[in-house]
């Protein structure tokens, strides 16, 4: 069995050696998936409705992937230099006014336009509603996982990382967004 995981694992990091962005995308696809999985499973869906988990892995081989692979790169040509506290910081300062802030609000307008095929004037009262408590909580949670992600965490691996903390992200994220429509149904 080890030697099945250990080949697995020399495949996967030849893949990310040839292809980096599709690997990355597609690994964020596949941990897309876990996470929606768990969140039905979690909110009491009995029947995986796969419309939905196909919208989640789109969104995570579309998105999330290749976003994550060229933005480390951006970040990584912006703050050239040594993996000092100051260079740490200041790329975990930019990642969190730019990037989480349209995460945030990308997903929020995916979940409710595409994935609930909500009206727009009820997606953007729930945005209106919701958006300032989940940005607030990715503000108290995210600089944690990118001091760590730019410190220790090599270039390469960086959107790993980030995709498989993104999925236990996703969890709350979806669990939140199906919170609310229960409230409101």
């Amino acid at each position: 069995m080890g030697s099945i995981a250990k080949k697995g694992m020399q495949q996967y990091m030849l893949q990310l050696q040839k292809h980096p962005l599709r690997t990355k995308a597609m690994t964020a696809g596949f941990l897309s998936a876990v996470s929606d999985i768990v969140a039905q499973k979690l909110s009491g869906i009995q029947k995986i409705q796969l419309k939905r988990l196909l919208l989640k892995v789109i969104f995570g081989c579309a998105y999330l992937g290749p976003f994550g692979h060229f933005f480390h790169m951006l970040l990584d040509r912006l703050f050239k230099g040594k993996k000092d506290t100051t260079t740490v910081a200041k790329k975990v300062v930019l990642e969190q006014l730019t990037s989480s802030p349209c995460n945030n609000l990308l997903f929020m307008l995916y979940f409710g336009l595409v994935i609930e095929g909500r009206p727009w004037i009820h997606v953007k009262s729930k945005i209106k509603k919701e958006y300032p408590s989940v940005q607030y909580a990715a503000w108290t949670f995210w600089p944690v996982v990118g001091w760590i992600n730019h410190l220790y965490v090599p270039l390469q691996f960086r959107v790993i990382f980030q995709s498989v903390i993104a999925c236990f992200w996703g969890i709350f994220l979806n669990l939140r967004a199906r919170t609310m429509t229960i409230k409101k149904s």
